[in-house]
């Protein structure tokens, strides 16, 4: 079992940055692939980004690439996306997801409870 815990959501202006963390409990973390995913208000959840249990490995959507970056820290069981250059269409609730395959899509074993962001023009 992992049980994940999302932070650092806020409201930034258009342009602006926000780290996101994502702490997870279980002696297993590094051993598990780790991915961000958001869902906007009446659209479904898409995929954000993904790095492989080492953090050697990543995959970012097409939407966010050159602006987020994903980075885990296994020693502190965390994984954190940096967001930089942010535009309202960021806005969402941005969740962090485990799973033992290194996916890009939704079929995360694990999910945390979400962490909203709020980027205004």
């Amino acid at each position: 079992q992992v049980q994940l815990v999302e932070s650092g959501g806020g409201l930034v202006q258009a342009g602006g940055s926000l780290r996101l963390s994502c702490a997870a409990s279980g002696r297993t973390f590094r051993h598990y692939a780790m991915g961000w995913f958001r869902q906007a208000p009446g659209k479904e959840r898409e995929f954000v980004a993904a790095i492989n249990w080492s953090g050697d490995s990543t995959y970012y959507a097409d939407s966010v690439k050159d602006r987020f970056t994903i980075s885990r820290g296994n020693a502190k069981n965390t994984v954190y996306l940096q967001m930089n250059s942010l535009k309202p269409e960021d806005t969402a609730v941005y969740y962090c997801a485990a799973d033992l395959s290194f996916l890009r899509t939704l079929e995360y074993d694990y999910w945390g409870q979400g962490t909203q962001v709020t980027v205004s023009s």
